[in-house]
């Protein structure tokens, strides 16, 4: 798919950034002319993949998270959220409803969630170098809307 647009943000790990980062790409992808559902389930798996970087990606240090979005022809978005953090030793252990490696207030639901509102859901994980969440949706947008 040929890309349409493209930005790139860069910041601290610091959980005040994941408002900026949700809020950011929300209005880069409103090109598309998305549904206010569509818009909502954007923002919140930038919300929940920004906050696994900061969480479980970087834990105590501060570290640099990359977010990246494309518009692609045919009305998709593509987000990839990017950190050099510890890794995921287990992809597929992380990816289990309830499974976390944060304290007792996580819900281990951040992959689970992420993958119900994309239509394509990609970790890539190297313990030690870091993990790359990508994500594509389909935007119907408002005009289709009945």
């Amino acid at each position: 798919m040929q890309t349409l647009n493209r930005m790139t943000l860069r910041f601290d790990s610091r959980s005040v950034n994941e408002a900026f980062a949700r809020m950011t790409v929300a209005a880069f992808v409103a090109q598309l002319d998305p549904t206010l559902e569509e818009l909502n389930d954007i923002k919140t798996v930038v919300s929940e993949a920004v906050t696994n970087a900061i969480v479980h990606g970087y834990r105590d240090q501060m570290g640099e998270i990359i977010v990246s979005a494309r518009l692609l022809e045919g009305n998709f978005a593509e987000i990839k959220v990017k950190d050099h953090g510890c890794g995921i030793a287990d992809i597929e252990q992380a990816r289990q409803p309830l499974f976390t490696t944060g304290d007792s207030e996580r819900s281990g639901m951040g992959f689970t969630i992420m993958e119900s509102f994309s239509d394509k859901l990609k970790i890539r994980s190297a313990v030690g170098r870091g993990t790359t969440v990508t994500m594509i949706r389909h935007i119907k947008g408002r005009e289709d809307v009945i």
